[in-house]
């Protein structure tokens, strides 16, 4: 994924500690421009910047970059307004070994500062998709049942992480479903899941609570998903070697 930077604003002092990084930006070409502390600190809207700032282009994909690559887990976001959370989700998803992960057009900005330091990097580690207003030429346009639609079509189980749902991920029908290529489907913190898209998923499966609390934050709701069909993967993976190096599957017969 490419994520051209154009231009590479730095303070005194950062020039001076990341002096080799700010000079191969220079070679490669990017506009450098030193700036006070106080320029830095309304351009990055933090309370302590780092003193480096670039201006990348947009980077999100099209969705039929994913269904391309059969991808096998993906995260769908509908209706998540925080910031934060949906940055954490990104975050979450990639360390995960998530395909990809899907901004609804109702959801936050992607590029919106805050979602993009809460993803620590990540944004720019795995494909996404925003079918926002504010996503790059080409990407928008598409409603979000629309992308449930296509993930279903190349193979993905659609599963909604609803915590309404009476059925948990300690089910032993909803382990057996997290080894197969599936796209989770998480709502808005504060209301969850409207009914009209919910009603969309395969199947819906909530994070148990086993103490007093209520619920959980969406982004740790998201991580318990995720987590538990990444390991549910990678147990299948372990169960079900392939072979053994120069020894094909199905070995003709003698």
């Amino acid at each position: 994924m490419g994520a051209p930077v154009s231009d590479l604003f730095v303070t005194a002092p950062a020039q001076a500690r990341h002096s080799a990084l700010v000079s191969r930006a220079a070679a490669a070409g990017i506009n450098v421009q030193v700036i006070s502390g106080e320029a830095m600190s309304e351009l990055a809207q933090t309370v302590t910047p780092q003193g480096l700032l670039a201006v990348c282009g947009f980077i999100d994909v099209p969705l039929e970059t994913v269904t391309e690559r059969r991808p096998t887990l993906v995260a769908l976001l509908a209706n998540v307004r925080d910031p934060g959370n949906a940055g954490t989700v990104l975050r979450t998803a990639d360390a995960a070994g998530a395909d990809a992960v899907v901004f609804s057009d109702a959801s936050v900005d992607l590029y919106n500062a805050k979602c993009v330091r809460a993803s620590a990097g990540s944004l720019f580690h795995l494909p996404v998709v925003d079918l926002s207003a504010s996503g790059a030429p080409g990407t928008r346009g598409i409603r979000l049942p629309d992308a449930i639609a296509a993930l279903r079509a190349v193979g993905l189980r659609v599963i909604a992480a609803d915590g309404r749902c009476g059925v948990t991920l300690d089910d032993p029908q909803a382990r057996d479903m997290l080894g197969g290529p599936t796209a989770w489907l998480f709502g808005n913190e504060a209301w969850g899941l409207p009914p009209e898209l919910a009603s969309q998923a395969d199947v819906s499966l909530a994070v148990p609570i086993y103490g007093k609390a209520e619920s959980l934050n969406l982004a740790a709701a998201a991580a318990v998903c995720l987590y538990a069909s990444a390991r549910q993967r990678a147990a299948e993976r372990v169960s079900s070697p392939g072979p053994a190096p120069g020894q094909s599957r199905s070995p003709e017969p003698i």
